[in-house]
């Protein structure tokens, strides 16, 4: 698949915001700055498309990219950041439920997880909500770069069965820094769009 156009759409708090169309969307869930922005940004070869921060819980709202006028990838805010009040928390999670239950349109779920780092218990609990909605779900596992080469893919297969997940659920190590796997998510998102 080639990205020849991306551009930002929305973004929202709730089911009244979400785009109204009937094209396809692809979710990107994970920690907070675990990287789904970057993923966005290097998927799309545009560097300022999604907005990126250092700081963790910037995303605090959905964020609906289109993409190829085909489909939405849907930046969700992060979960697991501790620097926020446990309102605001909550209130992040009911906005992803509600995004959950309204999205009609979702393909699947594109899980991005720190190689570098074995899963937390918020990412466990999405692994888990994802397995009981039965989602079709793709691990995505960042910052390849930072580990030796051969230490990435027992790495990543090791996360995945530490989330739960068979091994029929694609785990795809990339770099947003050195562009390594970036080929393949395209490859897989385009089997779904």
């Amino acid at each position: 698949m080639v990205i020849k156009k991306a551009e930002f759409i929305t973004s929202a708090v709730n089911a009244s915001g979400f785009p109204k169309d009937s094209r396809p969307q692809i979710a990107m869930v994970g920690r907070s700055n675990v990287g789904k922005s970057s993923l966005i940004n290097g998927l799309t070869r545009k560097n300022k498309l999604a907005r990126v921060s250092s700081q963790p819980g910037k995303t605090r709202i959905i964020n609906f990219y289109l993409i190829n006028d085909a489909f939405y990838l849907v930046d969700l805010p992060g979960y697991g950041f501790a620097k926020v009040s446990r309102a605001e928390r909550e209130k992040w999670g009911l906005m992803m439920d509600e995004y959950f239950s309204k999205a009609s349109q979702l393909m699947f779920i594109i899980m991005v997880v720190d190689i570098r780092h074995n899963p937390t218990a918020d990412d466990k609990q999405m692994a888990e909500w994802i397995r009981y909605n039965e989602v079709p779900v793709l691990l995505a596992a960042s910052k390849a770069d930072k580990l030796g080469k051969t230490r990435i893919n027992p790495q990543a297969l090791s996360i995945r069965k530490l989330l739960g997940f068979s091994n029929n659920v694609p785990v795809i190590p990339y770099s947003v820094v050195t562009k390594q796997g970036l080929d393949e998510l395209l490859s897989y998102i385009d089997s779904y769009t």
